[in-house]
């Protein structure tokens, strides 16, 4: 395995934050290249992750916790809420020093005293200590995507676009399957697809219990990721996954021990639902408002369900599910490189957008994501279109672009109704 560092989408986002606040703290999936990445912008670290430095910082902060802060800044605080009362010594050593760029925080699970200010912690960090999300890898980033579509430029309405990509349906899958953990980019076969089994069985095994004190089973953990794996891409409810982990559950189980589970999952980042978008209409529409359950990486649905490449190939409306849950995690990363967010459509009438990227200039696009052929990329860009004419231009302006966002597809165009048509092997941010 290499040690040769592979540029991250997120690195532009990080050196910019680390120039206008005296913190950064990286969180995000175990496994998917924090430290690696923090390590990158860093002058000097102090590995939490090691038990004997954990231990004897454990006894050091004890006595004065601004004794692990010193030294060549940036400094990297890698784990940092094993040491929660870290959080006000950063804050309150930022405030002395008042310097940009002091420390960098890495984490893979948010304290629950964080978010609401209690506890070890008394300080949100606002305005001193910046967060920024990092996620398993997009395809651009490992290597597989050419990257010579450019959501960005997509943003100027280019009159036309061309591309060339070599993926296949059986690479497509193996890539949903092995999932965009830095490591298995590294491994072929299925070397490269344990990886995502064996962050799997770490997740209900250990991590979904070290969070809190509240102790939770590996059994309804798995039950609860293979249900989250049958309903990714829907908008069901916690009644929908609870119904549905109880046909295996032989004991009583409450809508609310669903909701405990996904709230550990969620701060582990284990899985990241997506909110609606709420558009200004020219017609009174209902719009549905249930945020569409999705995992960080579509391999972790994979693993809970057992399945890999070839079982993709045998049932493809599983792997559109799939794929999508993978085009999600892309679009995700390059909506942070864009200043951007990523939200789906849905209303009364079923007419859907699968993401609707939105920057904070108020510019958006609209994205249909599609395995491929012809037949469902002319329903993805029926969809687009007519969701863009329902549109009050009074209110808001008409999306900079629309897109079909494809699995299996050698080129990427422009229609001639204007929606574009790209690969996934060939998108970058």
């Amino acid at each position: 395995m290499t040690n040769k560092y592979i540029p991250r989408v997120i690195d532009h986002l990080l050196s910019r934050k680390l120039q206008g606040k005296g913190a950064v703290l990286i969180e995000g999936a175990k496994w998917c290249g924090k430290t690696t990445t923090a390590a990158q912008f860093s002058k000097s670290i102090l590995d939490l992750r090691k038990p004997q430095v954990l231990n004897s910082s454990i006894q050091l902060a004890q006595m004065d916790s601004s004794l692990l802060l010193r030294g060549e800044t940036p400094r990297l605080i890698d784990e940092w809420q094993t040491i929660p009362e870290l959080w006000d010594a950063v804050r309150a050593e930022v405030d002395d020093r008042n310097e940009f760029g002091q420390f960098l925080l890495t984490g893979s699970a948010v304290p629950l005293n964080l978010d609401t200010a209690a506890s070890s912690i008394h300080h949100t960090g606002t305005g001193r200590i910046a967060r920024v999300k990092m996620r398993p890898m997009s395809l651009f980033e490992s290597g597989e995507s050419n990257g010579k579509i450019s959501l960005s430029e997509l943003f100027t309405a280019p009159e036309s676009i061309y591309a060339e990509t070599n993926i296949d349906i059986e690479q497509l899958a193996f890539l949903v399957c092995r999932g965009g953990w830095p490591q298995a980019t590294f491994l072929n076969g299925d070397v490269a697809l344990d990886q995502a089994y064996d962050y799997y069985e770490a997740v209900v095994n250990y991590d979904i219990n070290r969070v809190d004190a509240i102790r939770r089973t590996s059994e309804r953990a798995r039950l609860l990721l293979r249900s989250y794996a049958r309903h990714q891409g829907a908008q069901v409810n916690y009644q929908v996954i609870c119904s549905d982990m109880m046909q295996n559950d032989s004991k009583s189980l409450s809508d609310d021990t669903v909701a405990s589970y996904i709230d550990v999952l969620k701060k582990i980042f284990v899985i990241e639902d997506m909110p609606a978008w709420n558009p200004n209409l020219r017609s009174k529409t209902a719009i549905r408002n249930s945020d569409t359950r999705y995992f960080t990486d579509p391999s972790i649905g994979v693993a809970a369900l057992g399945i890999g490449p070839m079982d993709f190939l045998k049932d493809l409306n599983t792997f559109g599910l799939f794929f999508e849950a993978m085009a999600v995690r892309d679009l995700r990363v390059f909506a942070d490189a864009l200043d951007g967010n990523l939200y789906h459509y849905r209303d009364k009438n079923n007419l859907e957008c699968d993401a609707v990227l939105h920057r904070r200039d108020g510019s958006y696009g609209l994205i249909e994501i599609k395995l491929g052929g012809e037949k469902l990329i002319s329903e993805g860009a029926s969809n687009l279109i007519a969701l863009s004419n329902l549109i009050d231009t009074t209110k808001m302006h008409l999306p900079s672009f629309l897109m079909v966002l494809t699995g299996v597809g050698s080129y990427a165009y422009r229609r001639k109704d204007g929606v574009y048509v790209v690969p996934i092997g060939c998108l970058r941010n």
